[in-house]
Parts: structure tokens; sequence; C-alpha cells
């Protein structure tokens, strides 16, 4: 027999805070990742791997925008 369990939390105006800015950075990575992976496609006709990614976002946007470092990976 399987068990579900649902949880609710109630965070703080901080924490609250910390949420959304960690939504807001993930999707700016993701946007602009995505859009990094297709330009490379359509001018190069190569694919971008995950890893080529991860090291777009850390070398590229967290120097472009250091406010991508406030928030954990």
């Amino acid at each position: 027999m399987l068990k579900a369990y649902k949880y609710r939390i109630y965070p703080t105006n901080e924490q609250k805070e910390q949420i959304a800015k960690t939504f807001g950075c993930c999707r700016f990575v993701y946007n602009r990742t995505l859009a990094y992976r297709k330009e490379a496609y359509e001018k190069e006709k190569k694919t971008v791997n995950k890893t080529n990614c991860n090291n777009y976002c850390n070398q590229v946007l967290k120097k472009e925008y250091g406010w991508l470092k406030e928030v954990d990976k």
C-alpha cells in the first residue's frame, strides 16, 4: 500500500523573499541557457551538452549578472 503525505509550510517574510529570488534566478538562467543553446544550433549546427551549459552559467552569466550569486545553486 502506498502512502502520501502533505506538508504545509509557513515561511517568514525573509524566507518568502529568498524563495522568490531563487525561483526568479532559476527562470532567468533557464531562459538564457535555452537561448544560448538555440543560438549555437542555428549558427554552427552543433548541440550544447549539459556540461557546456553549466560552464556557460558559471563563467559567463554569473560574471555579467552579479545578483545571480545571491542565491544557492
